[in-house]
C-alpha cells in the first residue's frame, strides 16, 4: 500500500481522536535532514521514508521566495497592520489560519483533550506554518471542517481578509474594489466562489513574499524551530499594545468572555468572580517575547522587528515604511492610497466598534480612545497587574482620573526607532 509520511502521521495520531502533524515528528527519526528538493533528488536516497520527504513539494533552500510572521495577540491592531502586509501586489497574505488547528483540538473529547499539552498544539501550529509558507495549502485539509471535497472548500477562516485569495487565479471574477485595493468584505465569497486550494497554491508559489498572521502563538520562543528551520527566510514583525488598550477592545469584541469586566465597568464594582489571568497571562506573554527579543539571541538576530501599535497608528507610512524596509518590499502606491483611505475615518462610529475586524478608523483617536471608556479603578487594577510590561513597552500609568481622561496628555512614552534585533 503507498503511504506517503503524512498518511503515517495522521494514523498514528488517530487513537487522539484528532489529525495533527509535530514538526519535529517523523522527520526526527530520519538520519539527516531533507534539505530542500533538489538536494534530496541529488541525493537519490534509497531509505523509502527519504522518497516519500522529498516527493513532498518542498521549495529548494536556495529558494528567493520570502516568510512574513506578523506575531501578535488578540485585538493588539494585528488586523489593520497585516493590510498594510495584504495590500501589497507583491505578497500573498493569509489571516490567522492557525484558527483551524484549535477548532480541531477544541472539537475533541474533554478526554482526548486532557492527553494533548501545550507542546502537541504548539507543534501542529508550526507544522501548519511550514507547509503553508512552503505554499502547500492543501495541507490545510487535515483541519478545515466540514473536509474540503477535491481540495475545494467554502469554511476557509476569513478568506476576504487575502487579496490573493479573492484575485485570479484563485477567483476568476474581477472587481473595481479589489483592484483599486479596497477590500470588499461581502464581494469575495458572494462572487468568488468556494476556494481551490490547488489554485490557491499556484498563487503563493507566484509571490515574492508569503506573511501570515497569527494571535493564537503565546510566546516568540515558541517559533523558534520555525525561525532556524532552513527551507524558510523567516522574518518575525512582533505587534505589541497598550495591555490597558487590548482589554478595553476585547470587552467590546468578545461581551460574552469578558462580561465580568463589562459589569466592573458599568458598576465600577469588581466582581468576585472577574478573571484576572484574561490580561495578565497576555502581559506576562508580551513581556518574554520582548525581553528574549532585546537579549538579540544569534536565532533571532535580523528577524525579529518590535512595532508599537500606537506608533504605528500615529505615523502610519513611517512606520509601514520601516516594516517594508524589514521584510525587503519596495513601496507601492497602492498601499499608501489603502493607509490615507483607512487611518481617517469617523471612529466614533458605534458600527466600526462592533465590527470585530475592523482597519477603518481614525488610528490616532483610535489608538487611546480606551482612556474614555475604561472605568479608572480598571485601570489602576492592569496597571498594578501589568506593571513591568509597561514599563518595559514604554506606556505611562496614569495617576489620577483626571490624567487618565486628559487626551492631551499621552501615556505613550516616545521612543526612536531602532534598527532590527
Amino acid at each position: 500500500m503507498e503511504c506517503s509520511w503524512k498518511t503515517v502521521l495522521l494514523l498514528v495520531c488517530a487513537s487522539l481522536g484528532v489529525q495533527y502533524t509535530a514538526i519535529r515528528t517523523l522527520r526526527d527519526t530520519l538520519p539527516e535532514p531533507c534539505q530542500g528538493y533538489f538536494n534530496c533528488h541529488a541525493r537519490q536516497p534509497r531509505d523509502s521514508r527519504w522518497k516519500a520527504l522529498c516527493e513532498d513539494a518542498w521549495l529548494p533552500i536556495d529558494s528567493p521566495q520570502k516568510h512574513i510572521l506578523l506575531f501578535a495577540t488578540t485585538r493588539s491592531g494585528s488586523s489593520f497592520t497585516g493590510q498594510l502586509l495584504n495590500q501589497h501586489p507583491g505578497v500573498f497574505y493569509v489571516f490567522e489560519p492557525l484558527y483551524h488547528v484549535q477548532q480541531a483540538f477544541s472539537n475533541i473529547s474533554s478526554r482526548q483533550r486532557r492527553t494533548l499539552d501545550r507542546r502537541a498544539l504548539l507543534g501542529a501550529y508550526r507544522d501548519l506554518l511550514l507547509n503553508l509558507y512552503t505554499c502547500d495549502l492543501r495541507f490545510m485539509e487535515n483541519y478545515i471542517r466540514p473536509e474540503p471535497q477535491q481540495h475545494v472548500t467554502g469554511s476557509f477562516f476569513r478568506r476576504s481578509s487575502s487579496h490573493a485569495l479573492c484575485t485570479p487565479p484563485v477567483c476568476p471574477a474581477k472587481s473595481q474594489s479589489v483592484a483599486d485595493g479596497l477590500p470588499d468584505e461581502s464581494w469575495c465569497p458572494k462572487n468568488c466562489g468556494a476556494l481551490n486550494l490547488t489554485l490557491a497554491s499556484v498563487s503563493c508559489l507566484s509571490k515574492g513574499h508569503v506573511a501570515i498572521k497569527t494571535v493564537r502563538i503565546p510566546e516568540i520562543g515558541d517559533l523558534r524551530t520555525l525561525i532556524e528551520d532552513p527551507r524558510l527566510d523567516l522574518k518575525v514583525i512582533h505587534l505589541v499594545r497598550d495591555p490597558r488598550a487590548i482589554l478595553a477592545s476585547r470587552m467590546m469584541a468578545f461581551s460574552d468572555q469578558f462580561r465580568a469586566w463589562k459589569i466592573w465597568n458599568a458598576t465600577r464594582r469588581q466582581p468576585r468572580y472577574v478573571d484576572l489571568s484574561q490580561i495578565t497571562s497576555t502581559c506576562k506573554d508580551m513581556a518574554a517575547s520582548v525581553e528574549m527579543g532585546l537579549q538579540r539571541p544569534a536565532w533571532l538576530r535580523g528577524r525579529y522587528l518590535l512595532v508599537r501599535y500606537e506608533d504605528l497608528a500615529f505615523n502610519p507610512e513611517d512606520k509601514a515604511s520601516e516594516i517594508y524596509r524589514f521584510v525587503g518590499l519596495k513601496k507601492d502606491s497602492r498601499v499608501w492610497s489603502w493607509i490615507s483611505q483607512n487611518t481617517n475615518s469617523d471612529a466614533c462610529s458605534p458600527s466600526e466598534w462592533n465590527f470585530r475586524y475592523s482597519t477603518t478608523r481614525d488610528s490616532r483617536a483610535t489608538a487611546e480612545s480606551w482612556r474614555l471608556r475604561l472605568d479608572y479603578d480598571i485601570v489602576k487594577t492592569l496597571q498594578n497587574l501589568c506593571n513591568d510590561t509597561l514599563a518595559l513597552l514604554g506606556y505611562k500609568q496614569a495617576h489620577s482620573l483626571v490624567q487618565l481622561r486628559n487626551m492631551s496628555y499621552s501615556l505613550v512614552e516616545a521612543r526612536t526607532s531602532q534598527p532590527p534585533l
